[in-house]
């Protein structure tokens, strides 16, 4: 019997844009077969959401190249003593920033070591989703995500989230990405 894998969209969102993308992100995730998504703005998440989850794809707007205060304010007095309940689970990070060049990555990447400093297993996603969209360190956009790339790049992020989770916590080897790709592409094809 199949289990259900659990993922949480966590995001802070100044202007809307970040919530955009967590909506785009649950879409994916969901589209991966028994799996139950919450989205949750920082403004209303409980501790009890995090420690819920097997996944968890957390979104930010960039604040000067950084996570927003608030989502930080979470980690610090929400989460804190939840520090060994979610050692292990899997993780990743998404963000929107006033234009290109804005800090986007480095959001993410600070996004990333939060997490990782409360034991998540976090990753990135090398395959890309347009002609010169990748995210590797997560799904970004400046501003709204309008293009057909960035609402791919932030599917992508919550499908890959869901797969992870799928086949580490659930044993589900089928929705291993790499399979997939294969599937996919045929035999050599890579």
């Amino acid at each position: 019997m199949k289990t259900t894998n659990k993922i949480l969209v966590l995001y802070d969102s100044a202007t809307g844009n970040t919530a955009k993308m967590a909506q785009l992100v649950a879409e994916g995730a969901r589209s991966i077969a028994d799996t139950e998504v919450r989205v949750r703005s920082v403004d209303e998440a409980v501790a009890d959401d995090v420690v819920w989850c097997d996944g968890l794809a957390v979104g930010s707007p960039t604040n000067m190249g950084l996570v927003s205060w608030k989502m930080k304010r979470f980690w610090d007095t929400t989460m804190g003593e939840q520090w060994m309940k979610v050692d292990g689970k899997i993780a990743c990070a998404f963000s929107s920033g006033g234009g290109w060049g804005g800090g986007m990555e480095l959001a993410c990447q600070s996004i990333l070591t939060l997490l990782i400093n409360f034991g998540f297993l976090v990753f990135g996603v090398t395959d890309y989703t347009g002609k010169l969209t990748t995210l590797h360190y997560g799904a970004i956009t400046a501003r709204e995500p309008r293009s057909e790339d960035s609402q791919a790049a932030c599917r992508r992020l919550g499908r890959r989230l869901a797969e992870w989770t799928a086949v580490c916590v659930h044993d589900r080897k089928e929705e291993h990405p790499s399979l997939k790709m294969a599937e996919r592409h045929g035999p050599g094809n890579g």
